[in-house]
């Protein structure tokens, strides 16, 4: 039976295996694979309308996905334990080889083996200079080319390359920069989400707000205190018939005024949907757009009890697009309004109304109505997109069936059981708006710029060693040996020897040569 390893020797073979580069590499792989439903699987941080609707149409297995955190996958449990295994690996890893290297640098190039022939590129001549006269042009011309040179005995030793180790070195740290400055980023960054209306504004605090996701270490003292206003949307799609990109979005532009602060002035500017405008740390993008129906609702005692626009969130990419309307202060009953708004409708035999291109083109808003308790004085939040009718009564037409209407711009209807009236008053456009801050991002891309630039010297840059020995024969000739080794592959390295020969015989030591491989 073998010698027993004791807990001191499994926790030190844990530990090799942990910061061999193998490992690294593996856990590398492992974090792309586990990103993978990040890009697949809405997530909440960006989407959480998407996350309800999957969950809806996935009962089963909507649940269980949850329960393990595929909605907040960079937030998970598994895939921080990957990313911080990965960065414990990648310092275990570089760390030493960085002292390595470091004392590898300050140390002479090896001694000249005893046989060079057995190198593999060999050069061999027979000059009439001097061997000391041949060293002495040998060592000069190795260091014009940069090499790192020593000179022993009968014998001058080269060596050049370091910036290959340098730079493979380099992008491993900057790797373990880069993970910290993305971790650091998601600790004190934030991202929140908002709709704006066109003739609205967004005040840059918490309330405001649709969905907040902030950092473990976010103050909400450090949000930019700006103000923003939507003043126009432009927007345009495809509208060539036939075509394969018929509908297909070609312009988004949101024209909004900015007030950087309290009392500074305002000023115009224009958000496009890969032109963010940059406030303070925060940067503020065009997610996306839609359609807000200005819907006037008017109670069974003939007060106006709603007036505003209420945005519907497209469902497809004809802009088939749903919402609900909560007038809290409709008498005698609370009133509440589920609609579909399709900005170009036509009515299908099988599917019913429908959307074929998203610009509006004949625009139709189709409302249900339901009286009672909406629910909001209960002290449990609700999505301002979703109608909870669990204490509400559907109301119907006279002969029974539901009540729904379809209503264009400026037209209105009754309700039933003299419930009110409902008036689609005109249309208007919403601004999807994402706000984030990362104040590690300019450290993030610095270390992204050094990791290309370490891999770059890594792949390109070649390691190389180089022995020049000259000595005489029997004859009194001086016999000069040229012999080079590269670290892996490297097709150039008989080239450079080559080439080292014909520059020391022919033009640093000027004498007649005879050569030989």
């Amino acid at each position: 039976m073998g010698p027993t390893l004791g807990a001191a020797g499994w926790a030190r073979w844990v530990w090799r295996q942990l910061t061999s580069m193998r490992t690294a590499l593996f856990l590398l792989l492992l974090l792309a694979v586990a990103a993978v439903p990040g890009s697949v699987i809405p997530q909440r941080g960006v989407d959480p309308v998407a996350v309800q609707e999957y969950l809806a149409e996935r009962p089963t297995l909507g649940p269980w996905l949850d329960r393990l955190g595929f909605f907040d996958v960079y937030a998970s449990p598994w895939f921080s334990a990957i990313y911080l295994l990965l960065f414990v690996s990648l310092i275990g890893c570089v760390v030493p080889r960085t002292l390595a290297h470091a004392r590898a640098l300050r140390a002479d190039p090896p001694r000249t083996p005893r046989r060079l022939a057995r190198m593999p590129a060999h050069r061999l001549a027979v000059t009439d200079a001097a061997p000391e006269e041949v060293l002495e042009a040998a060592r000069r011309l190795l260091r014009r080319r940069r090499y790192r040179v020593v000179r022993r005995d009968d014998a001058v030793a080269a060596e050049r390359g370091y910036a290959r180790e340098t730079g493979n070195l380099l992008f491993h740290l900057s790797l373990v920069g880069l993970l910290v400055a993305v971790a650091l980023g998601g600790l004190v960054g934030y991202r929140g989400q908002v709709v704006v209306p066109v003739g609205q504004a967004f005040a840059n605090s918490l309330a405001d707000y649709d969905t907040f996701d902030p950092g473990v270490w976010f103050d909400p003292a450090d949000l930019p205190p700006f103000r923003l206003t939507v003043d126009d949307l432009r927007v345009r799609f495809e509208d060539q018939a036939g075509g394969s990109q018929f509908g297909a979005p070609r312009l988004f532009e949101a024209d909004v005024t900015v007030v950087p602060e309290p009392g500074a002035q305002p000023q115009q500017r224009t958000i496009e949907v890969n032109g963010p405008l940059g406030i303070g740390d925060a940067q503020v993008y065009l997610a996306g757009n839609g359609y807000a129906p200005r819907i006037r609702v008017t109670d069974g005692e003939g007060r106006v009890a709603f007036d505003d626009q209420v945005p519907f969130l497209a469902q497809d990419d004809n802009y088939s697009s749903t919402g609900v309307v909560k007038v809290v202060d409709a008498a005698p009953q609370q009133i509440g309004l589920g609609g579909l708004f399709l900005p170009t409708a036509v009515v299908d035999p099988e599917l019913g109304p429908v959307s074929v291109f998203p610009d509006a083109r004949d625009p139709r808003l189709f409302l249900s109505a339901w009286v009672g308790d909406l629910g909001l004085d209960d002290g449990v939040p609700q999505s301002v997109y979703e109608l909870d009718t669990e204490g509400m009564e559907q109301l119907r037409t006279p002969d029974g069936a539901p009540f729904t209407v379809a209503l264009a711009p400026g037209e209105s209807a009754e309700l039933p059981d003299g419930a009110g009236t409902v008036e689609f008053v005109s249309l208007d456009r919403f601004a999807g708006l994402t706000v984030r801050a990362d104040p590690a991002k300019g450290w993030a891309l610095a270390f992204a710029v050094l990791a290309i630039t370490g891999l770059v010297a890594s792949l390109f840059v070649p390691r190389r060693r180089v022995w020049v020995r000259a000595g005489r024969d029997d004859e009194g000739r001086t016999v000069v040996e040229v012999a080079g080794l590269a670290r892996g592959d490297d097709a150039g390295l008989a080239g450079e020897v080559e080439a080292l020969q014909r520059d020391l015989l022919e033009r640093s030591v000027g004498a007649p040569a005879r050569t030989g491989g």
